[in-house]
């Protein structure tokens, strides 16, 4: 299976290369900087300049663009859009690292967690945006996408466990009551939906066992 990481100098798009390789999967890095993965294959791109012809041939792109700054946060929705716009009518997955901040926190699917007046406003920019990518997303009958939201607390620098719970579009807890989960046990259910691709045009979440 042939894997392209777009973004995959950042923190969640190395350990989705490395975890790609530790199982056995072709994988390409694109950045627009030197590689800092573990790939030895490598397209130095901006995400922005991408085309068709660059992702052909790949089974599955995984779209780990991440941006913080309030004047970037637009770019959440604007490099999801061209990705699909290069991606549309082909078979190629498109795998997206989503934000816990729009999973629902209802079973009427009316309110989400960024909607919690405990939301730490700092993180409020950010989750609308992403949760503005996602609606946008949602659109796009003419991609074979899936949206993966880790739990409320991701951790860059958490355990890997090897261990999580597969969920849907709801906050899910696990056993302890957290909603937690380390970008390295993500990368692996990220791993493990490419290579299984039981999910094509919906949103999962993650949270650690």
């Amino acid at each position: 299976m042939k894997v392209a990481v777009v973004c995959a100098n950042g923190r969640v798009g190395k350990l989705v290369v490395k975890e790609a390789i530790n199982r056995g999967l072709d994988v390409t890095a694109i950045a627009r900087g030197e590689n800092k993965s573990a790939a030895e294959k490598y397209v130095c791109k901006d995400l922005f300049n991408l085309t068709t012809a660059d992702l052909q041939g790949f089974d599955v792109v995984v779209d780990a663009f991440g941006a913080w700054a309030e004047e970037e946060l637009q770019n959440h929705t604007k490099s999801l859009m061209h990705l699909c716009d290069i991606l549309s009518g082909t078979k190629t997955r498109l795998v997206v690292v989503g934000g816990a901040g729009s999973l629902y926190v209802n079973p009427e699917h009316t309110a989400v967690v960024s909607d919690s007046p405990d939301f730490p406003p700092q993180f409020l920019p950010l989750a609308k945006a992403q949760g503005k990518a996602l609606e946008e997303l949602r659109k796009r009958n003419d991609v074979q996408w899936t949206f993966i939201s880790p739990a409320g607390d991701f951790q860059a620098d958490g355990e890997r466990t090897g261990e999580y719970i597969l969920a849907g579009e709801e906050l899910t807890l696990n056993s302890r009551g957290e909603s937690i989960i380390s970008y390295a046990d993500y990368a692996i259910a990220m791993i493990d939906e490419i290579i299984n691709g039981n999910h094509i045009q919906q949103r999962i979440s993650v949270v650690r066992k």
